[in-house]
């Protein structure tokens, strides 16, 4: 080990190459949020590994680059608590702008030395005689394959940031592999492209081919919309971020907290809309998508019929966008709403008309309810996370998996969010995390050993409960399919059945009776009365009412009216 501090506040050195105290996969969101929260805690944990497959960081941010691509969170709720950024340029972020900012995150906070990108993990194995993870890598940069393109690394603890939005997923459609011309998946962007006059289709109208379609509109030949269903669209309303409204942000930092508050509020009275499909909030977003179409589609019945979903709001992710509807009045695009037989070396058959193409977009999304794929994972006594996982993915507080000691993620199981910033939600995961890793290197420290793993009732008991939730929620609409469940059998993977300070409360604490712990320190927390750890949670709701505010103004304008009345009289008196 390198430098004079005591392990595991040591950074891994070239002599410890193959050995760390925690080991990070991905160097996103999630990725960087958890290093941070590790070299904050009390002791510092330095001796870390960030493993990114990529050859830079930024995660989804890095891999969706298509023209359009933003963020459907405001900028200001959009970004760490504990990093937020008075210099956003427009009430929603482009992609271009998060990724400078999750850069000069990971700049201020030192996160850098500790990644070795393009290094792709490949299995991860519990070893039970020494207490460790085994996790091999494969070396996919050439430059550094030339040091040794396969290695393993032993660790006390795992930490799963790879995130949902991460392997795309192709279309299940006869004859992809036939197309003679340009395909191109969103998330693969190639802008080497020039896409001037060229023949379009994409495949796909969900949130992904909303921010595309209206950019490239402009510049292509013909566009061909292939919409399987119609998605709920409602405004955007975005708008710049004036000058002096950023100097505010910056020099007058309440202003800032107050901005972001006002958007946790709002954001958590939207869980109402996307969970309760009778609830007022839901038919109001259902008016909002009406007005908007109508308005933008004057006069196009034959479109509104095409374009309004079938199915309540709330089932699948809803869209924001303000120029969604009006490609539609151009010449150039064309909504395509039958089936696809097959896909030609030329173009796209459906319902038995061929059409050719020179350019075929798939804005197909992601492989979602494959969480970690395609990773190998094998746990304790044996055990894979494929047949943990046999029925659909699931984890104590999305957090934490049964048969696999000394393992955590984020953006796991039923932590996904329809109506809220999920970086509110990863912030609480890190905090939870880090807490059970400061107790296992502690204990490693120390000389001895401990190993955390969730107890598989508790596990069974918290989904039951979540999953009887979200089958009364509008995630479990049968009149549409999403990403949100899985097909084979309807079993909601991905979002979480209640609002974020729900979220937040309860991983507020680490109750150790949820795990069986061994090693030589186990006994301190099965017998030595350790029954749970406070962390804490960052409070980001409103604390004050606007109308306690103005009461307040009010009272103190009054008490500053009756000082200077009382001091005038004073020296009226002399």
């Amino acid at each position: 080990m390198t430098g004079d501090k005591p392990w595991p506040q040591v950074l891994v050195g070239n002599k410890d190459h193959t050995s760390a105290a925690v080991v990070i996969i991905g160097a996103g969101i999630s990725g960087i949020c958890t290093a941070i929260s590790l070299l904050q805690s009390s002791p510092p944990i330095n001796n870390i590994i960030i493993l990114e497959k990529s050859t830079g960081l930024g995660g989804t941010w890095r891999d969706n680059k298509y023209p359009g691509c933003c963020c459907d969170v405001w900028s200001h709720l959009y970004s760490f608590s504990f990093e937020q950024n008075s210099d956003w340029t427009r009430e929603y972020p482009g992609q271009e702008e998060i990724l400078r900012y999750l850069v000069s995150v990971a700049a201020k906070y030192n996160i850098w030395p500790l990644i070795r990108f393009g290094t792709q993990v490949e299995t991860m194995t519990w070893d039970e005689s020494t207490n460790e993870w085994n996790v091999a890598v494969r070396v996919t940069s050439s430059k550094d394959a030339e040091f040794g393109e396969e290695y393993t690394i032993n660790t006390d603890y795992v930490v799963s940031a790879v995130g949902q939005l991460n392997v795309p997923r192709m279309p299940d459609i006869e004859g992809l592999d036939e197309f003679k011309g340009k395909v191109m998946h969103s998330a693969r962007w190639d802008w080497g492209y020039s896409l001037k006059d060229k023949k379009v289709a994409i495949i796909g109208n969900g949130a992904t081919a909303a921010q595309i379609i209206p950019e490239i509109v402009k510049e292509v030949g013909s566009l061909t919309i292939h919409q399987r269903t119609p998605n709920w669209i409602i405004p955007r309303a975005d708008a710049p971020i004036s000058g002096w409204k950023r100097s505010l942000y910056k020099w007058v930092p309440p202003v800032r907290w107050r901005k972001r508050s006002d958007m946790m509020d709002f954001r958590e009275a939207f869980y109402d809309a996307v969970t309760d499909n009778e609830s007022a909030f839901a038919k109001m977003l259902e008016d909002s998508h009406r007005v908007l179409m109508k308005s933008q589609l004057a006069g196009r019945e034959e479109l509104w019929k095409k374009l309004e979903p079938n199915y309540k709001v709330g089932c699948k992710r809803v869209i924001i966008s303000d120029d969604y509807f009006p490609v539609f009045n151009r010449s150039n695009v064309r909504l395509e709403t039958g089936s696809i037989d097959r896909i030609t070396s030329a173009g796209i058959t459906t319902d038995g008309t061929t059409e050719d193409y020179d350019l075929i977009i798939l804005a197909t999304g992601f492989r979602t309810v494959e969480f970690m794929h395609p990773i190998t994972i094998t746990g304790k006594n044996g055990r894979t996370l494929k047949d943990v996982w046999k029925e659909g993915g699931q984890a104590l507080y999305g957090v934490t998996i049964e048969s696999m000691p000394n393992f955590g993620m984020l953006y796991g199981p039923n932590t996904n969010l329809g109506h809220n910033s999920i970086i509110l939600m990863i912030e609480a995961q890190a905090k939870y995390i880090a807490g059970m890793v400061s107790e296992v290197v502690k204990a490693r420290s120390e000389g001895g050993s401990l190993s955390v793993t969730p107890r598989s009732e508790r596990v069974e008991r918290f989904n039951e409960e979540i999953q009887e939730e979200l089958q009364r929620s509008s995630f479990a609409d049968a009149n549409c399919n999403s990403w949100y469940k899985r097909k084979d059998n309807g079993k909601i993977t991905q979002n979480w059945s209640r609002n974020v300070v729900d979220y937040q409360k309860l991983l507020s604490k680490i109750d150790w009776s949820d795990f069986d712990l061994e090693g030589t320190v186990a006994a301190e927390f099965n017998d030595g009365g350790k029954e749970s750890t406070h962390l804490g949670r960052v409070r980001e709701e409103s604390l004050v009412s606007y109308q306690t505010m103005g009461y307040t103004v009010l009272g103190l304008a009054a008490v500053g009216v009756g000082a200077v009345l009382r001091n005038s009289g004073r020296l009226r008196l002399r």
